[in-house]
């Protein structure tokens, strides 16, 4: 199911079973998965692999040629040599928070949780979870800073963290970081 106002570019493939949002744009040659939930003004650039069961939440951006992958320990055959069935395979999602961005040709391996506006730079391979607000970045990822809802690095301050462009504050909590 694609929502309404969303743009499918040409030789992308949706598969029956997988669900775009509204207002979402999926690139040319992107590959969205059976099972794969995508929430509204989502935009999903060109040759983007999608696995299931990822879920992306609203406002997420997935940049060119980004794999998000669904199985850890990947074997084309059992140990005895035969050949793999979907049976076989312990498929698991990754989860991509609202407003997050995964910068083009990163790889996100199944399993993990990118916290809400959280970026994650070009050519990145991601293998734990990702905070909220974390700018993370390398092979494997690291986290080298924060950001705002804006995208830009946060400037740290006496009392936390402030964002350049839109002048809001952020706190370190639990989880991340949030808005003060």
């Amino acid at each position: 199911m694609v929502g309404p106002g969303s743009a499918v570019w040409d030789l992308a493939r949706i598969r029956s079973g997988a669900s775009v949002g509204a207002e979402c744009v999926v690139g040319r040659g992107a590959f969205i998965d059976a099972g794969v939930e995508v929430g509204d003004r989502c935009n999903i650039q060109n040759e983007a692999l999608v696995y299931a069961p990822a879920r992306l939440g609203d406002g997420v951006f997935i940049g060119p040629a980004v794999v998000l992958s669904n199985d850890r320990f990947p074997r084309a055959v059992n140990p005895d040599g035969s050949l793999k069935s979907a049976s076989d395979w312990d498929h698991v999602g990754v989860v991509i928070e609202e407003g997050a961005s995964v910068g083009a040709a990163a790889t996100v391996i199944g399993g993990v949780r990118i916290g809400a506006w959280a970026l994650v730079a070009a050519g990145s391979v991601v293998t734990r979870d990702v905070p909220p607000h974390a700018l993370v970045a390398g092979v494997p990822a690291r986290r080298i800073g924060w950001v705002g809802r804006a995208g830009v690095p946060l400037e740290e301050t006496s009392e936390g963290w402030s964002c350049p462009r839109t002048g809001e504050r952020y706190v370190l909590g639990d989880e991340g970081l949030v808005l003060a």
